[in-house]
């Protein structure tokens, strides 16, 4: 039987976009208890980038060369491995490939539950751009929201409101009764707004204007960016414990990553988009020959939202 070649992005090299390559390569079977999937979008995030910028971070990841590029994706399962129950060719079905998801197919673990190797089934509703948004981001707010564990009573300071975990954050920050004061730019203000957060510009002065907008003040913060809204929400009087980072690590915060998540979470951000009380903003997509525009783009970090891959 001849062998079936596939297009998958590859890295030889560790680096930026320019690193980045569309390659044809022998496209991957599933074995045992492994789905293949044909992948149709690949939803992107700064941790694809990250991790593939240089050998020692690399490393902490279980990366070497050559190694593939992107987590989350959507698609359907064309390929069924020995001794797997709860799919069929034809389901649609999302999740996480660690470094591998910006391909045509990708195989992953059946009986997954992490975000490097996983696939949920796609609920009626989710279109598959929508569905290859989800894991990584929606993990991550998920975690970081468990951290604070907010309720009706709470208002909670969330920087990076806008960006791709922040998307995910605010709405659920809502749906569990909170009121939410966002972080972005002058220029996010709107978009911030139709998410259902209260904008407020990040950088010098901001305890001094979330203070005017809460005159009550902020019970939980998560910063989402790096370690601003930490030292703000502590300047504000919010206890560590109420606190979270994702991205910066400070001393007695406690931090969240998508690893934290259970697949419970997955399921029911999923279930919240189909019955379309959440909604993911994607600002772009580019054909897999454009990756390298796209990845750029996701690194300038002034991305309202996600971008993804379609293939």
């Amino acid at each position: 039987m001849q062998e079936q070649n596939s297009k998958a992005v590859r890295l030889e090299s560790f680096g930026g976009p320019e690193v980045l390559g569309v390659q044809e390569i022998p496209a991957p079977q599933a074995g045992p208890g492994q789905v293949r999937v044909r992948v149709s979008a690949a939803g992107l995030n700064p941790m694809d980038w990250f991790m593939t910028a240089d050998a020692d971070t690399a490393a902490r990841f279980g990366l070497s060369l050559p190694t593939g590029f992107g987590t989350d994706y959507a698609g359907v399962v064309d390929q069924v491995g020995d001794e797997v129950s709860g799919f069929v060719p034809g389901d649609r079905v999302f999740g996480g490939a660690l470094s591998r998801a910006v391909a045509e197919f990708v195989v992953v673990d059946a009986a997954g539950g992490t975000a490097a190797n996983e696939a949920y089934h796609t609920p009626d509703g989710v279109d598959d751009r929508t569905a290859a948004t989800l894991t990584i981001a929606g993990r991550t707010a998920a975690a970081a929201l468990a951290v604070v564990n907010l309720g009706p009573d709470d208002t909670v300071l969330i920087g990076g409101a806008g960006g791709g975990v922040g998307v995910f954050a605010v709405q659920l920050a809502r749906i569990a009764g909170a009121r939410v004061v966002g972080t972005g730019s002058a220029t996010s203000a709107d978009f911030l707004r139709d998410l259902g957060a209260e904008p407020v510009t990040y950088g010098d002065g901001l305890a001094d204007r979330v203070r005017a907008l809460v005159p009550g003040g902020v019970t939980a913060a998560l910063d989402l960016h790096g370690t601003e809204t930490v030292h703000t929400a502590r300047e504000l009087g919010v206890p560590d414990d109420r606190i979270c980072t994702i991205a910066g690590q400070v001393d007695g915060v406690p931090a969240a990553n998508g690893a934290s998540a259970t697949p419970s979470d997955l399921d029911e951000i999923a279930r919240l988009v189909a019955a379309s009380q959440l909604r993911v903003p994607i600002e772009a997509s580019f054909p897999i020959k454009e990756i390298r525009e796209a990845v750029e783009l996701q690194a300038s970090r002034r991305v309202k939202g996600k971008i993804v891959v379609d293939l």
